[in-house]
């Protein structure tokens, strides 16, 4: 998938989980939706952007504050697992 659908798709959960007045039940509200509804594929590709771009800000594209911070929060959880062969 291409990167710049994710950050949009991750930007409009972000816009979505802004809205609750307990900032780390948002946090832990986007990481949620990403870790249980993303494939592991998505995850990677969002976290190896992140990897690239640790501020969330490319030329193009640019991560919601939230998503950034609970995508850099729980980057382990977030991790797709091995699969061995």
């Amino acid at each position: 998938m291409e990167i710049g659908n994710l950050i949009r798709m991750a930007n409009r959960i972000g816009q979505f989980f802004e809205a609750m007045p307990d900032r780390q039940e948002a946090l832990e509200g986007v990481a949620n939706h990403i870790h249980k509804f993303w494939e592991p594929r998505m995850r990677n590709e969002l976290l190896g952007f992140l990897e690239r771009h640790p501020d969330g800000n490319a030329t193009d594209e640019r991560l919601h504050p939230l998503v950034l911070e609970a995508v850099t929060q729980n980057r382990q959880r977030l991790t797709p697992l091995a699969r061995v062969a």
